[in-house]
């Protein structure tokens, strides 16, 4: 099962355990951020 979330203007699809790179998000390397958008 996958999840398609908006982050940093962009969207991802994602599934559990994943580790994504997002561009234009003020936070610290390995630090867990919430999602904001959640699409599908």
């Amino acid at each position: 099962m996958y999840a398609i979330i908006e982050t940093g203007g962009k969207q991802y699809r994602v599934q559990n355990g994943d580790v994504i790179y997002v561009e234009k998000l003020d936070a610290q390397v390995d630090e867990e951020v919430p999602s904001t958008k959640l699409l599908l």
